[in-house]
């Protein structure tokens, strides 16, 4: 259900399925809370998913009676002999509150009591030199998003709207991202989206910058004692640089029915992978016993899946014998307060500190995701990622009604092409593509794409503003080079960053298949055999790279 919520509505076939439902056992209750009923009535009650405190048991509120009477009149109209006939309608407001809570069973969350921390602090050497004047969270992506907005956007759909991201380095634009984009999650119950930017103070222990994950939320825990936050009692920590879609509750449902202290997310890894995450071992009953922290060698084989945890039935676990932590984690509020108590500021980072700790201490139970997943923390995984989503079907797409991504508005006209050819591409908003040749590329907002210009295998993140047809004459008469790709330039395996001027006539192929070149002097990097050309840079007609 959306939101965390479960809407009442006058129909009959509603009416009939909650006669069954309120008889139900409580081993149903998670099902009757999945069920999505055909409403036709638009008077709808949200109630939220919370429970009800014995003080509230005794009566219902007069809007949740009134709902309840219309649902009785609905079910008389359609054709009930009678409404005192009818079992609902005698219902006293006692046992219409039982009714209501078989439906809001109270060992669900609240998305309220929970507060979402995003660690978006990093260097992003991974991602350098994409990252040379910008946070990994504002790396742009699918040609119009920011990293940053899956997980903000998963937050939203998820029903939380208690979100902080912790940023240190490069953090201007994505300051910036978040107060335009989601400054006004606060007008949806109380909500907020609050950077809280690395910061020095007096004292021994103010004096340092964020040491790792762990420092980083430890260094913010005042927060906790915000007059918001008051009734927190989840803290759900996740990454910036990382491509999925999930539902935040029902991890956090799963970490509440398993009593856990804290809970991980994790998903099965191939053994070629295995050794660029924390592994876990998890007992038949799903509480992990043993966390390690990029384990190699002996360590590594140590941290094999012995087959006693209940995999996923697609899952093979000889193709996938280790399983991972998605850096996704939820604590109960008092765990990780007690966390840092117990290590005594010692230790900074959740999956080299932390976690391989807490596992001895704590009930630290695994959640398993079934979904796509996949870190882009790297510049080879994020130039894949991205290219993947061209693909159909893709294994990951951003065109989900139900779950959107949000980003930043821009109000940009419709892509305007002209006699051009394009196979499995991604082409954003507002761009000129001017008889050019594009496969299996994504180009991004307001790019401008010459004629005869041929671009294969390319993520091109597009331009912050427009030239007009007069500034672009004028480069070029000139001999300087407008923004975007010159007539008959040729372009394969390249990641061409923003506000990038390209010139005609230019190749960027790499073809000796050099793996690594700094010359930024040129306005190009090369990473893993990718072409990069660099935020701003110039690369003069009949270059050839």
């Amino acid at each position: 259900m959306d939101a965390g919520i479960v809407s009442l509505k006058a129909n009959d076939a509603w009416l009939s399925h909650a006669r069954r439902s309120a008889l139900c056992a409580s081993s149903t209750r998670k099902q009757l809370r999945s069920q999505k009923f055909p409403f036709k009535n638009n008077n709808t009650l949200r109630c939220k998913i919370a429970g009800f405190e014995s003080s509230v048991a005794s009566s219902l509120p007069a809007e949740i009676d009134h709902q309840i009477q219309k649902i009785s009149e609905a079910s008389f109209s359609a054709g009930s002999s009678s409404p005192i006939d009818d079992p609902f309608t005698r219902m006293t407001n006692q046992t219409k509150t039982l009714f209501v809570q078989v439906l809001l069973s109270p060992n669900v969350p609240d998305p309220k009591n929970v507060a979402a921390f995003i660690l978006g602090g990093g260097t992003g050497a991974q991602l350098f030199p994409l990252t040379k004047t910008r946070a990994v969270p504002a790396v742009p992506i699918a040609g119009c998003y920011k990293i940053v907005d899956v997980p903000m956007s998963n937050c939203i759909n998820s029903g939380i709207n208690k979100i902080y991201i912790l940023t240190q380095f490069n953090s201007t634009s994505l300051n910036r991202h978040i107060s335009r984009t989601f400054g006004d999650v606060a007008n949806f119950g109380g909500g907020f989206a609050e950077v809280l930017a690395a910061t020095q103070s007096p004292g021994e222990t103010g004096m340092n910058w964020f040491q790792g994950t762990a420092d980083a939320i430890r260094q913010f825990a005042w927060v906790f004692d915000d007059r918001r936050n008051q009734h927190i009692e989840h803290v759900l920590i996740l990454s910036g640089d990382q491509l999925y879609r999930m539902n935040y509750m029902e991890l956090i449902e799963k970490h509440v029915e398993t009593g856990a202290d804290i809970t991980i997310s994790c998903i099965p890894v191939d053994a070629s992978r295995a050794s660029d995450y924390g592994l876990v071992r998890v007992d038949k009953n799903g509480r992990i016993t043993e966390f390690q922290e990029k384990p190699k060698g002996d360590d590594l084989e140590a941290m094999k899946d012995d087959g006693s945890f209940l995999r996923l039935s697609n899952q093979d676990t000889n193709k996938y014998p280790y399983i991972a932590s998605m850096g996704i984690y939820v604590f109960n509020r008092k765990a990780l307060q007690r966390q840092f108590m117990m290590r005594d500021g010692r230790a900074n980072d959740f999956g080299q500190h932390i976690l391989p700790f807490a596992v001895n201490y704590f009930n630290v139970q695994a959640y398993m995701f079934q979904d796509y997943w996949e870190d882009i923390g790297t510049l080879q995984a994020f130039y894949n990622a991205n290219l993947a989503l061209t693909e159909q079907p893709p294994k990951f797409q951003f065109y989900d009604q139900r779950t959107p991504m949000y980003t930043s508005p821009r109000y940009l006209p419709p892509t305007k092409i002209d006699k051009s050819k394009m196979r499995s591409s991604i082409i954003s908003h507002g761009c000129f593509l001017n008889k050019c040749d594009i496969e299996r590329s994504i180009i991004g907002v307001r790019s401008r794409i010459s004629a005869g210009a041929e671009i294969k295998n390319t993520l091109m993140f597009g331009a912050n503003t427009y030239e007009t047809d007069e500034q672009i004459a004028s480069l070029l008469e000139k001999g300087m080079v407008p923004i975007g790709v010159g007539q008959n330039t040729k372009i394969r395996n390249c990641i061409i960053d923003t506000n990038a001027r390209i010139g005609q006539n230019v190749v960027i192929a790499n073809k000796d298949g050099v793996e690594e070149a700094d010359r930024s002097s040129e306005g190009f990097y090369i990473r893993s055999g990718i072409t990069i050309i660099l935020r701003n840079a110039t690369i003069k007609d009949g270059t050839v790279i």
